[in-house]
C-alpha cells in the first residue's frame, strides 16, 4: 500500500500535484454542498464552459501565467454578472440563460484556440487539465482562492442557507436575494478558476458535484455533509492520482491523472449508493436474499 499511496509523492512534481488536489478536492466538496442545496448543477456545468474563452485568451496573451487571470475575468464577467442579470429578467428563464451563455462562450473559446498551430494539444490541455505540471505559483494561487471562498462562506453562511432552504422567508427577513445569488455564482466561479488548470474545464464539474452527492447519501445532517464532502473530494484526489501513477509507471497502462481522479470519485459515489441501498432494505428482504 505504501508503494502505491505514499512512495510516488516523494517526487516533487507528484507532491505538488497531490497538494493541489487535496486543496481543490476539499474546497470543491464544500462548495458542492451549496450547489446541491440550490440545485445548481446545470449552472455549474455551464460555468465551466463560460470560463473556457477566458482561459484561452489568458494563455494567448500571457502564456501559462495568464490562464488564471483570464479565467478569473471570464468567470467574473460571464457568471457572477451576466448570469445574475439575465435570470432577473422575467422573460428569460434560468435554463435558457445558461444554455445561451454555455454555447456562446464555449464556441468563442474553441474558435480562438483553433487559430493556434498546436490546436489539438492546446484544446486537450484546456479541457482536461495538466495536474502533473502544477507549479508552486499555481498552488499559491489556489490557496489564495481557497482562503477567499472559505471567508465568503463563513461570512454569508446564514443568509446563503436561508436562501437555499426558504427563499421567501429569506426575502421577508430582509436578505437581498439578487446579491446572494451573485455571491453564490461568484463563489462557484472562483472554485472553477482555481481548478481549471489542474483538471480542466470539463472535469472540474465532477469535483464540484460528485463528493457532495456522495456525502448526501451518507448523511442527512448538514453539519456532517460538509466535512464528509470535503473529505471525499480530498481523498478521491489522492487515490486517483496514486492509481494513475502506479498504473502508468509499474503496469504500462497510461491513465490520465485528472480523468482517473474523476473515475475514483464516481466509484466512491456508487459505493455509497450501494451501501445506502443495502442498509435501507427491509431486514426480511436481506434475510431472504442471504438464504440459500
Amino acid at each position: 500500500m505504501d508503494q502505491i499511496f505514499i512512495a510516488p509523492f516523494a517526487h516533487p512534481f507528484m507532491g505538488r500535484a497531490l497538494a493541489e488536489l487535496l486543496v481543490l478536492g476539499a474546497l470543491a466538496g464544500t462548495v458542492g454542498v451549496l450547489i446541491l442545496l440550490r440545485r445548481l448543477a446545470f449552472m455549474t456545468d455551464a460555468l465551466t464552459h463560460t470560463v473556457f474563452p477566458g482561459v484561452v485568451i489568458g494563455y494567448l496573451l500571457g502564456g501559462e501565467g495568464g490562464v488564471f487571470w483570464g479565467a478569473l475575468a471570464a468567470a467574473a464577467a460571464a457568471t457572477a454578472a451576466l448570469l445574475t442579470l439575465m435570470t432577473r429578467h422575467r422573460a428569460v428563464t434560468e435554463d435558457a440563460a445558461l444554455a445561451v451563455l454555455l454555447t456562446t462562450f464555449f464556441a468563442v473559446g474553441v474558435v480562438l484556440v483553433s487559430r493556434e498551430s498546436g490546436y489539438t494539444a492546446d484544446l486537450t490541455a484546456f479541457l482536461f487539465g495538466r495536474i502533473l505540471t502544477v507549479t508552486p505559483q499555481q498552488l499559491t494561487e489556489t490557496l489564495v482562492v481557497t482562503a477567499l471562498v472559505v471567508a465568503a462562506l463563513a461570512v454569508l453562511r446564514r443568509p446563503l442557507l436561508a436562501r437555499a432552504f426558504d427563499p421567501e422567508g429569506a426575502r421577508a427577513a430582509g436578505y437581498r436575494i439578487g446579491l446572494l445569488d451573485l455571491a453564490t455564482n461568484a463563489v462557484v466561479a472562483l472554485v472553477v478558476v482555481a481548478a481549471v488548470r489542474a483538471v480542466g474545464t470539463v472535469l472540474v464539474i465532477a469535483l464540484l458535484i460528485v463528493p457532495a452527492a456522495a456525502a448526501r447519501l451518507v448523511s442527512d445532517r448538514l453539519v456532517l455533509i460538509v466535512p464528509i464532502a470535503a473529505a471525499i473530494g480530498a481523498l478521491g484526489g489522492w487515490a486517483g492520482l496514486a492509481v494513475s501513477y502506479d498504473a502508468s509507471v509499474h503496469h504500462g497502462l497510461r491513465l490520465a491523472s485528472g480523468a482517473t481522479v474523476v473515475l475514483v470519485l464516481v466509484a466512491g459515489h456508487l459505493g455509497a449508493l450501494a451501501a445506502v441501498t443495502i442498509r435501507r432494505r427491509p431486514p426480511a428482504a436481506r434475510t431472504a436474499r442471504s438464504t440459500p
